[in-house]
């Protein structure tokens, strides 16, 4: 195995790029950790930042593997591993928080009242979808069953 130093310079610089990039990375993760106030905006930093920090730094491991005659293969199926299992981790927590209705501080996207309704707003409505009548009745569409 060949240390660092005996490597070629252009295997020396990308893979010192990947680590500081990839160091970044974990580094604006870790502060998003911090810096925000709730549990979903706080899932957001590490699924995003701290997926693309480790990320960086595995393939800056490969790299190196590589130059040095190695497979690499561990390194590799740890990248897959971490950008397989990040996104799945993170949708099912994000689903057991909207389950225990954790409150958010995000800000509320506008309401689409009044007559600033955008484009489509009535699609539903022009479509015989969404309105919650039936033409033909003038009530709900099950207006017309019978309980038995």
């Amino acid at each position: 195995m060949k240390a660092i130093d005996t490597l070629p310079l252009w295997v020396q610089l990308p893979a010192a790029l990947l680590l500081v990039v990839g160091g970044v990375f974990l580094l604006v993760g870790a502060l998003g950790m911090v810096r925000f106030g709730d549990f979903f905006m706080r899932l957001h930093a590490p699924t995003k930042a701290s997926t693309l920090g480790v990320g960086g730094v595995l393939l800056a491991s490969l790299l190196v593997s590589w130059a040095q005659g190695l497979a690499g293969l561990q390194v590799l199926l740890i990248t897959l591993f971490v950008f397989i299992t990040a996104p799945v981790a993170a949708n099912l927590l994000g689903m057991a928080g909207l389950h225990l209705r954790l409150p958010s501080k995000a800000a509320l996207p506008p309401e689409a009242g009044g007559g600033d309704r955008g484009a489509g707003a009535d699609l539903g409505a022009d479509a015989g979808m969404g309105t919650g009548t039936d033409a033909g009745t003038g009530g709900t569409a099950d207006a017309g069953r019978r309980a038995p």
